[in-house]
């Protein structure tokens, strides 16, 4: 096109415009800097063909479009000699632009951007002080309706934030955040902006009370970012688009317990533990919520009780009829049910919490609702923020007690979890006579430096009496650390070593609002229908042969009281359906198969069967509110993932949330032989022939407990030292959550 136009060709500088337009394209796509040097050169020829007493309409087109570049130019080479030729192209197309001229907004847009452009650069007050004068009249000229009006609020809102963290002129962040908020107001629940918003809003939040000038209103920034993130997130109608969206905000992975940080160093424990307990899950609150009881809300108000099931019920099937749509169309249409069925929701708890006595129902619990959880027990909180590391006990009544950890950082947290990775992965290939002394050498860096000084707060100032029980509810780093098994190695009289794990009954708990949960659901018992599910031949490609499945399922037949209704399922019938439907029609589950974790991507973790994967995401999908006991003979079910550290999304905790009680799971390999003594071994406990054959899933901690003593005198000595590569089951309950290595 361009040789059919030469040097005085009427139309010539369209096609240098439009060539030097997609030279700028490819340049965006492929980051070729010739290509912009070109365009560069283009637009400079075709502003030739139009000097600047020439005052021609396309003159200002091509001042903008060479002005853009020359910003983009600046962004790869810093070139300061760009960035203040940009300004001063943008200046002169806005003096051909004058008031009322159709597209003088888009050139103030275009000018402020390449001042503040230029001020991130060189930090010259002016700049920004000008871009802010451009932005406030850029937003006059912006029609209320207009489409784009969202953008100049956040980058006016940007620029203020700027200019604050100099001048500190509340004016200024004050006026950002009702820009932000603004912003949010003219934006559609799923518009992909709103996240750009919701982190300009947050960042406002943070401006305006940033740690580093101690100011403790900081927790306001915090909280209102969280409750924005989860508003945002209840907008996605399904578990994969919730953690898509979660996922934008990578920066806020660990943001709840660096807010829980700020809380304790201003001395305000009880809303520290509130705002772990938020975050300690933040994928599952929206269906939580959709399964609530509401047996009080139906001898208060029968009517609103009935409607809000009603409700529950659409939304949960809207959600599962947009997450199965794979036409683009149906998709759409689903998404924009759910969204009007999730208005109507929200409606009716707004109307709930109208009622005196349900004024918080189903907002975050509050301190003196969480301390319910420590009834049978403390529950000491690791906390893993980037600011400080401590743990916060939360005792049987009374305020909770802070316990600092000044001799642990994040970086010598990272180093244990390698290193106990790489000892476990040695201790695979070691024979049972070789000594585990690297592994020794950890679990008394894990004692002097975690749990000693949380021991010495429980005997000396909670009074905690020896073998009673305790609750460890690990966040971010900690959650990687086998804090059981810390031990300081300390011969006795005897030659025998006193391991932490006989100091108390130790166990773990995801959130303590869980605890709370099962506890009162354990109320609810049902006659026993036990199934055994074993798949040893999952198939080409899907994992070796396990060779001892189907005689682990015939022990754990026999060992089952016949009071109950006891079911097996293997081979051929052990496909994803079969097992579903058996978990839907059994309370007492023992599943034994390959479990795969994935840690990217934790909803696609699944247990491997005959025919189809049974990923997480199926058993999420299921509501079995009678189920009561759960144990996978698995490998990996019970480690979260590693995107989000502090989220409780793996195997074992997908059962607990379709309405398992108790879920026993592995956290790495499980050997064969050392895993059928402790199957045996638990099984024996938990079902004591002199009780009559009465099923107690509470018993659970216990029998585990005593499985551990058991299976000492069934491996070597040096064996038994420390054997991580198989000892790895752990309890995960709402009432109990066990794990267990094995020592000396």
């Amino acid at each position: 096109a361009m040789s059919l136009c030469p040097e005085g060709h009427a139309y010539r500088y369209v096609y240098l415009n439009s060539l030097a337009f997609s030279l700028r394209l490819r340049f965006d796509h492929q980051g070729k800097p010739n290509d912009l040097d070109e365009a560069i050169s283009l637009y400079e020829e075709a502003l030739c063909l139009y000097p600047r007493p020439f005052w021609h309409k396309p003159r200002d087109f091509l001042l903008d479009n060479l002005g853009g570049a020359l910003v983009g130019r600046f962004n790869k080479r810093k070139d300061i000699d760009d960035i203040t030729r940009a300004i001063s192209l943008h200046r002169e197309a806005l003096t051909l632009r004058p008031l009322g001229q159709p597209h003088r907004n888009t050139t103030l847009s275009n000018l402020t951007l390449a001042l503040k452009t230029r001020y991130n650069k060189s930090h010259v007050s002016e700049d920004l002080n000008e871009a802010i004068d451009l932005y406030r009249e850029s937003l006059r000229l912006t029609q209320l309706d207009h489409p784009e009006r969202h953008v100049t609020l956040f980058n006016l809102s940007s620029a203020l934030c700027s200019r604050f963290t100099h001048t500190r002129k509340n004016e200024d962040v004050e006026e950002a955040i009702q820009l932000c908020r603004e912003s949010l107001a003219v934006l559609s629940s799923l518009h992909p902006s709103r996240r750009h918003s919701y982190s300009r809003l947050q960042r406002a939040y943070i401006s305006r009370y940033s740690e580093r000038f101690s100011h403790a209103s900081v927790l306001e920034a915090y909280v209102t970012f969280f409750e924005l993130l989860d508003g945002h997130l209840a907008t996605r109608s399904s578990t994969i688009s919730r953690r898509e969206a979660a996922a934008a905000f990578r920066y806020a992975r660990l943001l709840r317990v660096d807010a829980a940080s700020c809380a304790i160093r201003y001395d305000n424990l009880r809303h520290a533990i509130e705002l772990v307990e938020q975050g300690r899950g933040q994928q599952w609150p929206l269906a939580s919520r959709l399964k609530t009881p509401v047996e009080d809300l139906e001898s208060a108000s029968p009517k609103l009780a009935h409607n809000y099931l009603e409700l529950s019920k659409l939304v949960s099937n809207a959600a599962q009829s947009s997450a199965a749509s794979t036409d683009r169309a149906a998709a759409d249409l689903a998404a924009t049910k759910y969204r009007k069925l999730m208005e109507q929701w929200e409606a009716a708890v707004a109307r709930i919490r109208s009622l005196q006595a349900f004024s918080r129902f189903l907002l975050p619990p509050l301190y003196t609702d969480l301390q319910a959880a420590a009834r049978h027990g403390p529950i000491i909180i690791l906390i893993a923020s980037q600011y400080s590391y401590s743990a916060t006990i939360v005792p049987t009544s009374g305020e909770p007690h802070h316990v600092p950890l000044p001799s642990i950082a994040l970086a010598d947290l990272k180093t244990i979890k390698d290193r106990f990775t790489r000892a476990r992965r040695h201790a695979s290939r070691m024979d049972p006579g070789e000594s585990r002394t690297d592994l020794m050498v950890l679990l008394r860096t894990v004692w002097d430096e975690i749990m000693l000084p949380i021991v010495s707060v429980l005997e000396n100032v909670v009074k905690l009496k020896r073998r009673s029980r305790i609750w460890l509810c690990p966040t971010a780093a900690f959650t990687s650390i086998p804090l059981h098994a810390a031990n300081p190695f300390q011969t006795k009289a005897d030659r025998s070593k006193d391991p932490c794990l006989d100091l108390y009954t130790c166990s773990y708990t995801p959130t303590l609002s869980a605890l709370i949960r099962s506890r009162r659901m354990m109320k609810k018992r049902t006659s026993p229908f036990f199934v055994a599910i074993g798949q040893g031949q999952p198939g080409a490609g899907k994992g070796k042969a396990l060779l001892a499945v189907d005689s682990e399922l015939e022990l754990v037949h026999k060992l089952v009281p016949a009071t109950a209704t006891r079911t097996t399922i293997s081979g051929g019938a052990a496909t994803r359906a079969g097992v579903l439907q058996a978990l839907e029609e059994n309370t007492w589950v023992h599943l034994a198969c390959h479990g795969k974790q994935d840690p990217v991507q934790p909803y696609n973790s699944h247990f491997v069967m005959r025919d189809e994967h049974l990923t997480l995401l199926d058993i999420m999908d299921k509501d079995i509110p009678h189920a009561e006991f759960a144990f996978l003979s698995a490998c990996h079910t019970a480690v979260g993932g590693e995107e989000a550290p502090d989220e409780v999304i793996h195997l074992a905790a997908g059962l607990q949330f379709s309405g398992f009680k108790s879920v026993v799971g592995t956290l790495w390999e499980v050997n064969d032989a050392v895993a059928k003594h402790v199957v045996k071994a638990f099984y024996e406990y938990m079902f004591d022939p002199k009780e009559g054959g009465v099923m107690d899933p509470t018993k659970a901690v216990w029998a585990l407990n005593c499985a551990t003593h058991a299976v000492k005198t069934k491996v070597p000595y040096s064996y038994r030292c420390i054997v991580l590569r198989c000892m790895a089951f752990i309890l995960v309950s709402d009432t109990n959550c066990y794990y267990f290595i094995l020592l000396v």
